[in-house]
């Protein structure tokens, strides 16, 4: 997208105040459908979509040049298991127990790939039973195992994914998964992680998505505060049990066909089903547009963990430091890590603005090549947003009883070089 283009959303960028993100209400649970591929533009996208916090749906136009939509599907449109044995058949992969609750989720296992697909033929061809119960293959690093296979091109649109550029730069994890599942397999209720967007796409198969926009799960908690399992249980009738579920709007529903890829907001707490064998790419991201409501997660989650542990405040000297590491085991990051993701992410940004992009950089995809393509109006506004909760979190009381001097540079000194490279790229 060149920068004329990206241009039309200036104001966006300049006006936008992130407190308008939040819950509302779609029209009779309308789900706008992206037909075209050439029509519609990242402004489009960002203005409609990110910037709002709407779901969308964009068509099978979208990913028909994926390699497994053309090698991973047989002609008829099942999974093709033949193929996938031969790429992938000595893989170890997580599989998940949808017939057993374990907490409020459903328990895993490690299983070979092999050994999970002779189970899924075994169910379609037992009419969908075993005695193993329904197994469901979830959150299957594919991308990070198998880089050189030919699986799928990121959709520019999802593009500014600052969860994986900070994770690939850390080398220790990524947001970027395969799902496989019989008809039936699902998942249970639950919003991403740090109240992330998502992005998921069929590569063959039909799901169905209930969709609750973000703070309608409010309603649907029990009388001690706990979310459901299952939003379609009939327990939820019950208003000793679930007093305010009667105040809960319906939710947003999708059928999801071959091909398609559902975009979820940021917060909206999901429920979703299989309703064929189905093989899907999913990635969770965060940005400039929603960064601020991770800050929110995290600084909820925080005190969470104080309340919990408030009783022995006192006879643990560092009961703050505790708390952080409580919550980084809950949540998988802390609040001297999420200065180090703000970094990375400004660095990279800074980088740019200050350097332009190497011939080298710009032929590899890298996240310095994405900022490129975005857009040099787009690295200001994610520096903008950065400054945002970089200020919130450095005037943060949590924060600063924390041991700081590993931070390097220190937040000060951050905050006023990425104050310094706006100033200069406005210029």
């Amino acid at each position: 997208m060149d920068r004329a283009t990206f241009a039309c959303s200036t104001a966006f960028f300049r006006d936008y105040n992130s407190s308008s993100q939040g819950a509302f209400c779609l029209p009779g649970g309308h789900v706008d459908f992206i037909e075209k591929v050439e029509s519609f533009t990242y402004s489009d996208f960002f203005r409609d979509y990110l910037i709002p916090n709407h779901p969308c749906i964009f068509s099978a136009k979208f990913t028909e040049d994926w390699g497994s939509r053309r090698n991973w599907v047989t002609w008829d449109g099942k999974p093709n298991f033949d193929h996938l044995l031969q790429k992938f058949g000595e893989a170890i992969v997580p599989v998940a127990k949808c017939d057993v609750k374990e907490y409020n989720s459903n328990p895993k296992e490690q299983l070979p790939f092999k050994e999970y697909i002779k189970y899924w033929k075994e169910y379609i061809k037992n009419g969908y039973r075993s005695s193993r119960g329904c197994l469901y293959l979830k959150d299957w690093h594919l991308s990070r195992d198998f880089p050189e296979q030919d699986v799928y091109t990121t959709p520019v649109y999802f593009s500014s994914d600052w969860l994986n550029e900070y994770w690939d730069a850390i080398a220790v994890d990524d947001y970027r998964f395969v799902y496989m599942g019989p008809k039936g397999s699902w998942t249970p209720f639950h919003a991403d992680v740090f109240r992330s967007y998502s992005w998921s796409a069929n590569i063959c198969g039909r799901k169905k998505w209930l969709l609750y926009p973000a703070g309608q799960e409010e309603y649907l908690k029990d009388r001690h505060g706990n979310l459901p399992f299952d939003v379609t249980a009939p327990s939820l009738q019950d208003r000793s049990v679930y007093p305010r579920y009667n105040q809960s709007q319906p939710p947003v529903e999708i059928v999801q066909e071959a091909g398609e890829i559902v975009f979820i907001p940021s917060g909206w707490h999901h429920q979703v089903y299989n309703l064929e064998d189905t093989i899907s790419v999913n990635h969770n991201w965060v940005n400039g547009c929603n960064v601020a409501i991770m800050w929110c997660f995290l600084q909820d989650e925080l005190a969470a963990v104080q309340r919990e542990i408030n009783e022995w405040k006192d006879p643990i000297d560092d009961w703050h430091l505790q708390c952080q590491l409580i919550m980084k085991s809950c949540t998988g990051i802390d609040y001297k890590e999420f200065y180090n993701f703000l970094k990375i992410i400004a660095e990279n940004r800074i980088s740019v603005l200050e350097n332009g992009l190497d011939d080298e950089a710009s032929a590899k995809n890298t996240p310095k090549a994405a900022i490129s393509t975005l857009g040099m109006l787009h690295a200001v506004f994610d520096l903008k947003r950065t400054v945002k909760v970089l200020t919130s979190l450095s005037a943060n009381e949590d924060f600063k009883k924390l041991d700081l001097t590993s931070l390097s540079p220190p937040p000060e000194a951050l905050l006023h070089h990425l104050k310094a490279a706006i100033d200069t790229a406005l210029l």
